[in-house]
């Protein structure tokens, strides 16, 4: 009986993540983005054009193993190629248990020079998402050595915002 309680509650969170992710896909398909899988854009690249929201955008974990973000911009017209990691947690969970290793992958595994981190459902612990902004806006652990390197934490509000004052 637990375990169906489990698997009800994982389906429903997968569910509302997705509606999150929909919302970032709508956002950059309405600014002109064309919206395909990494996988599928890596077999033909001139078919997509260059102002592109790649979907499961693979790179290697600090534990060395193959990791995926939701999403990977990338915009020629800009410059811009930005990594955009979503988590949505509407109630008690363990995707702010998460943060930590997460902020890591930011800084040491991420190729891209900015990471945005879209959390929202207001269910994670206050001082998880206290902890992982201020990681982000003190720059925590950046090496020396990568100046350029930039953390964004975003709610799904504040992300909109910054995107159209990016994209414009």
């Amino acid at each position: 009986m637990a375990e169906e309680k489990e698997t009800l509650q994982g389906g429903i969170a997968n569910r509302q993540g997705q509606v999150l992710e929909a919302s970032i896909i709508s956002f950059f398909t309405q600014h002109g983005f064309s919206e395909c899988s990494f996988r599928k854009w890596m077999a033909a690249p001139s078919h997509y054009g260059e102002e592109l929201l790649l979907r499961h955008a693979p790179y290697t974990s600090i534990y060395g193993h193959e990791a995926k973000s939701e999403f990977l911009l990338q915009s020629k017209r800009l410059s811009l190629s930005v990594r955009i990691e979503c988590k949505w947690q509407q109630s008690s969970g363990s995707v702010d248990e998460k943060f930590p290793y997460l902020y890591l992958n930011c800084i040491f595994a991420m190729p891209e020079d900015l990471v945005v981190i879209v959390l929202d459902g207001g269910g994670a612990k206050p001082a998880a998402v206290a902890w992982l902004k201020n990681a982000a806006t003190t720059r925590h652990l950046i090496p020396e050595d990568k100046p350029e390197k930039k953390v964004l934490v975003f709610t799904l509000g504040e992300f909109i915002a910054w995107g159209n004052r990016v994209v414009r």
